[in-house]
């Protein structure tokens, strides 16, 4: 059993060789464990200073692509290594290393595909009351979303089995947690959560500049995960909305004919009624149409699954011949 711990890096020349340091070399379980460093175009020497603090491995993007892409390169870099479980964690050390014991446990023990790290965003100190808040709703709305029960979805701190590494995607270029757990509790893989320990921040989350930029985006990302698995549920719903309001109109309209001596006054609220029961047609249309190009792209992703896993089997054995 081989465990690859990787880390996405951006500009963290200063804090990748204490966050390597950090990282347990023997986990109970595995006969190897081994650390990846992704680069993620860094533009102070990142991937040098990895390699100087001992990175067993070391994949250097040419320019930023952004977390996501970050960390959907380290998940298949760590896939041609020969991983049988992936733990992902930061740069900046927010996450306890020693609890990765803990995070692996319930994949050693066959109860779960992926494992999140719960920070206890509900009660942590050094979250502002909006950010706990943020973080709190967001969860819920993902947990809404995918099926899944897990109280701090944002964590980046998470281990995943080789085959759940296989099936996931990132459509986001800002972030990967919140759309990859919707993915797994739709494709019905078995996802759990841990408690896990942080350490005092070092700077600044370069992620989180602004809470409203954040909410917004993540919003957008959710709805587009969710209508991408769920689309009938999504667009029916809009429909229905679209045509909700289209009976409230005709209803304001009846009612300012049987109470109102000029009733053609209100005409209005029947036009826009019926552009609003036209919408929701369009929109029960599009959710039909989207549904059967869903079918497809299950399809699409079945084929990008087995080549992954092709190719990620002939580099294993070509690693295991050269290591005789």
């Amino acid at each position: 059993m081989k465990l690859v711990i990787q880390i996405p890096a951006w500009d963290e020349a200063e804090q990748i060789g204490p966050a390597l340091a950090e990282l347990p070399r023997r986990v109970p379980g595995f006969d190897s464990v081994e650390t990846l460093v992704v680069d993620d175009g860094s533009t102070d020497g990142t991937a040098q200073a990895a390699r100087r603090a001992g990175a067993d491995h070391v994949v250097r993007l040419p320019i930023h692509r952004g977390l996501a892409f970050a960390w959907r390169a380290g998940l298949d870099a760590a896939l041609r290594l020969g991983a049988d479980v992936i733990v992902s964690t930061d740069a900046d050390r927010q996450y306890a290393a020693a609890d990765i014991d803990s995070l692996v446990a319930p994949l050693l023990g066959g109860v779960a595909d992926i494992v999140v790290g719960d920070r206890g965003v509900a009660t942590k100190s050094d979250f502002s009351p909006g950010k706990r808040l943020t973080q709190r709703f967001g969860s819920w709305v993902v947990r809404r979303a995918s099926g899944t029960d897990v109280p701090d979805a944002t964590s980046g701190f998470r281990a995943l089995t080789r085959e759940a590494a296989l099936r996931l995607n990132v459509f986001s270029k800002m972030t990967y947690t919140l759309e990859t757990l919707i993915q797994a509790g739709n494709k019905e893989m078995a996802v759990t959560s841990v408690p896990v320990r942080t350490n005092p921040a070092v700077r600044p989350s370069r992620l989180i500049r602004r809470t409203s930029n954040y909410v917004l985006v993540q919003g957008a990302n959710i709805l587009r995960i969710t209508a991408l698995y769920k689309p009938l549920p999504v667009f029916f719903g809009c429909a229905a909305l679209l045509a909700l309001l289209g009976f409230g109109l005709v209803g304001r309209y009846v009612f300012f004919v049987l109470t109102d001596h000029n009733p053609a006054g209100h005409i209005q609220s029947l036009l826009l009624a019926a552009v609003l029961f036209v919408a929701a047609v369009v929109s029960a249309l599009s959710g039909l149409l989207a549904d059967l190009i869903s079918i497809n792209r299950t399809l699409l992703e079945e084929l990008v699954v087995e080549q992954r896993r092709q190719g990620s089997e002939e580099k294993k054995e070509f690693s295991a011949e050269d290591g005789r």
